[in-house]
């Protein structure tokens, strides 16, 4: 991995002071290996464990759990209710309506096991908002709404609007509607929470192990540097690093940057100028600004889509200091002036696998019933996990039930064009929606050339979010 870290991950460790990690140094058998050491992974693990503490589940990670994306995005605990559209297009109404539920649920079970289980992971079930920050992005949640209420399944409330820019704690917030099933959350103690509940539960963690080969067949072998493991099922929770190991997936989703800043503590200031506490915020936009506090008063604002990575390569872009923070400082002053920050205390770099269809995809790897995977999250699953580890302890246990059922679980439900296309169109259409935007925060009319191009990244999910 690299060596800088997130902010998250780095305070996490300070605070965890870990004994030394244990690499996997000879050959083992294991009736269940998971490979990859995150959210994804560790929920897996346990769930397994949960529904069946007789088998034996092995944990791999190749650094340490939690030093790839789930200890460094930026902790905002949302829903898919948003994506209803998306959702009902795929895959009908009933089911659309389910798979939104069941991510409100997520919020809940995961506030609840972090109290049952003592993980202090800094969740506050605050609330989220989501706003406008201009005439062209107001009524972007109405007809979501809409078809929520007839379902009976709505859970925004519109705001007030002469109080949003308060609650959101920002002037430019001139629209907004309330969510309560949202929370904040740090991400990095989270993973390293659910990492120590997997070992008390008597699954086995071997982190500094990567994989470097896999072998078809039942059993199936995992080789790693200095050990190999024979396994009756294996799981494959590699988030982005799916598409380094199989080719198949390359077109699959489109590894894409978010990038994020956080303040030195500022807790007087935010208590007057800043969100509500504990609150998530974030805004219309396509490629979207994501901010929330935490809890030793700084403030963490985030950007979705700025870099696209040519060939879908991870490792270059990953837990780097960001390459936009002059963007990140430029939207920074327009959201929070009252701030008066002159200096950010922190910022890194994160990639997000985004699919085709701004959803998590399941399934079984190359026909191989007791191989399953599943990635795609698309900057949106921090609560998914827990969803996507439902799906994936159901398929492993070879439970016949809704998850295993599920309408995520059937693979890839679209892909992107072959490089440098993918690459080239990806740039051609961040820069009109940059353009577009920008034109839109002025109160100008975008060029019908770039709203047009704008739809193509709208039609992935425009409302995803880290």
């Amino acid at each position: 991995m690299s060596s800088h870290p997130s902010y998250w991950f780095k305070q996490a460790l300070e605070r965890e002071q870990p004994i030394a990690p244990t690499p996997l140094d000879n050959d083992i058998e294991t009736d269940i290996a998971i490979v990859g050491g995150g959210y994804t992974g560790l929920w897996t693990a346990i769930l397994i464990k949960q529904q069946s503490p007789n088998k034996k589940v092995t944990v791999i990670e190749k650094g340490l759990c939690g030093s790839g994306a789930s200890g460094a995005n930026g902790g905002c605990m949302l829903t898919w209710s948003t994506k209803y559209p998306t959702l009902k297009r795929l895959f009908g109404e009933t089911h659309a309506s389910w798979l939104v539920e069941e991510s409100e649920k997520a919020i809940y079970e995961i506030e609840t096991f972090c109290q049952e289980h003592h993980i202090d992971a800094e969740l506050f079930r605050q609330g989220t908002y989501y706003t406008a920050t201009n005439s062209a992005q107001k009524g972007t949640l109405d007809p979501v709404v809409k078809e929520l209420e007839k379902l009976n399944i709505n859970s925004w409330l519109k705001c007030d609007s002469a109080a949003i820019a308060d609650l959101a704690g920002s002037h430019k917030h001139i629209e907004g509607h309330f969510s309560p099933a949202s929370a904040s959350v740090q991400p990095a103690l989270l993973v390293r929470g659910l990492r120590k509940v997997a070992i008390d539960l008597g699954v086995e963690i071997y982190e500094h192990t990567p994989m470097t080969k896999l072998d078809f067949g039942v059993p199936a072998t995992v080789h790693t540097p200095q050990g190999k493991i024979v396994a009756q099922k294996v799981v494959l929770a590699l988030n982005a690093w799916m598409v380094e190991h199989f080719k198949q997936f390359k077109r699959s989703i489109v590894v894409v940057s978010s990038d994020m800043v956080v303040t030195k503590p500022i807790p007087q200031l935010l208590a007057e100028h800043g969100p509500e506490k504990g609150a998530t915020v974030v805004d219309s936009r396509i490629f979207v600004h994501y901010y929330r506090d935490t809890k030793d008063g700084r403030l963490m604002l985030g950007k979705g889509g700025n870099h696209f990575s040519f060939a879908n390569r991870v490792d270059p872009m990953f837990n780097r200091p960001t390459r936009y923070l002059r963007l990140l400082e430029e939207s920074f002053v327009k959201l929070f002036p009252a701030l008066n920050v002159k200096e950010f205390a922190y910022n890194w770099t994160g990639a997000s696998d985004r699919s085709a269809t701004g959803l998590p995809f399941f399934g079984c790897l190359s026909g191989q019933s007791n191989i399953v995977y599943g990635f795609g999250y698309s900057g949106n699953g921090v609560a998914q996990t827990r969803m996507g580890g439902k799906i994936l302890s159901s398929l492993t246990l070879e439970l016949d039930n809704e998850w295993s059922r599920c309408g995520l679980a059937k693979g890839p439900l679209g892909s992107f064009p072959p490089e440098p296309i993918r690459w080239l169109g990806a740039m051609m259409v961040r820069n009109a929606v940059r353009r577009k935007e920008t034109a839109e925060d002025e109160e100008r009319k975008p060029k019908a050339w770039d709203k047009w191009l704008a739809k193509l990244a709208g039609a992935a999910g425009k409302a995803d979010k880290i």
